[in-house]
């Protein structure tokens, strides 16, 4: 496998993700009014809420109450806090502040951004929602993989898997702004214990099934991440984008199974046909199959090696079609 790119960047490790608050680290969480639950369920909840200091509306996540007396939670909020405002990068969210509340629990702060997710997107496309089509043309929705998946590379440079690459995570704002969120299980260089860094599956399995999640969230994971004892890298992360890329063009996930079990085995085993094969009416250009097959081949020495490396495929396909229309 090559190296990826270098950055001008020190690389994020878990050293400093995972370290604790220092017995004299202080804040101002009166400052925080106005509360509203923006989303819950599983180990955390996302709220908004107004920094008086400031006059704006920012975001805080902390751990649901069943969660915060647990220490694994507590340090895995604490890397997704310091993770995500270590890369900074146009397509990740801002982060604020890192603190605790009134009673000690942990939190942090970050931009509140506005807009739905590539999703949402999705499904009315699928459902054949012309005004969605319109706005969301083939070529808009492969800039949008652009700049998330130009996130990733970033954030690979850095020494960080996201291991959670889904179109849910992939926020568009009205004005153009894409953001690559969920940092929470994100893998980094130097992290210890839980098997190499990785979810066990128990607990996989539990994430994804739970109240409030899709059915369909485990068919982004590569196969390396439901294998026991397999290393994970960015080409898992790259796996994953290619899934996404494959809903975008197929209309469909490749892997869907009638249940968990049957898609980790679809995950295995599974060669997808073509996109261009499923989705017919939608005149699929050769080129966009060849990218995405290669994406998700089982093997990761059989991938794209980089996530620019797909970037610059996605990008150079773009180009060409532009100036051969």
């Amino acid at each position: 496998m090559s190296e990826p790119k270098k950055s001008s960047h020190t690389s994020i490790l878990s050293s400093f993700t995972d370290e604790a608050l220092s017995a004299s680290f202080s804040n101002d969480y009166q400052k925080y009014t106005k509360f509203q639950t923006i989303a819950g369920g599983g180990h955390g909840i996302l709220q908004a809420c107004v920094d008086t200091n400031l006059g704006r509306t920012v975001a805080i996540k902390s751990l649901n109450p069943e969660h915060e007396q647990f220490e694994r939670d507590r340090r895995r909020l604490l890397r997704e806090a310091r993770i995500t405002a270590q890369l900074q990068h146009p397509n990740t969210v801002p982060v604020y502040e890192l603190g605790k509340d009134d009673d000690g629990k942990l939190f942090f702060a970050m931009k509140k951004v506005e807009g739905e997710d590539l999703f949402q997107v999705l499904v009315r496309i699928a459902q054949g929602d012309v005004a969605t089509r319109e706005e969301y043309s083939l070529d808009r929705l492969l800039g949008v993989l652009i700049l998330a998946s130009s996130a990733l590379g970033y954030a690979h440079s850095r020494g960080v898997i996201h291991r959670d690459v889904k179109p849910e995570n992939i926020l568009l704002g009205p004005f153009g702004e894409v953001y690559l969120m969920d940092w929470g299980v994100a893998k980094v260089w130097g992290m210890a214990g839980e098997s190499d860094g990785e979810v066990p599956v128990d607990e996989l399995y539990q994430r994804l099934t739970a109240t409030g999640k899709r059915a369909g969230t485990p068919l982004y994971m590569s196969p390396e991440q439901i294998a026991s004892g397999a290393v994970v890298d960015e080409r898992s992360d790259i796996f994953s984008m290619g899934v996404v890329l494959y809903e975008v063009l197929a209309q469909q996930e490749p892997f869907r199974g009638s249940n968990i079990d049957e898609t980790f085995k679809n995950i295995k085993v599974l060669t997808p046909p073509p996109p261009s094969s499923v989705a017919k009416h939608l005149s699929i250009p050769s080129r966009l199959d060849e990218i995405c097959l290669r994406a998700i081949e089982k093997r990761p020495g059989n991938r794209y090696q980089s996530m620019l490396e797909l970037v610059d495929e996605i990008r150079s396909f773009r180009e060409q079609a532009m100036f051969s229309g």
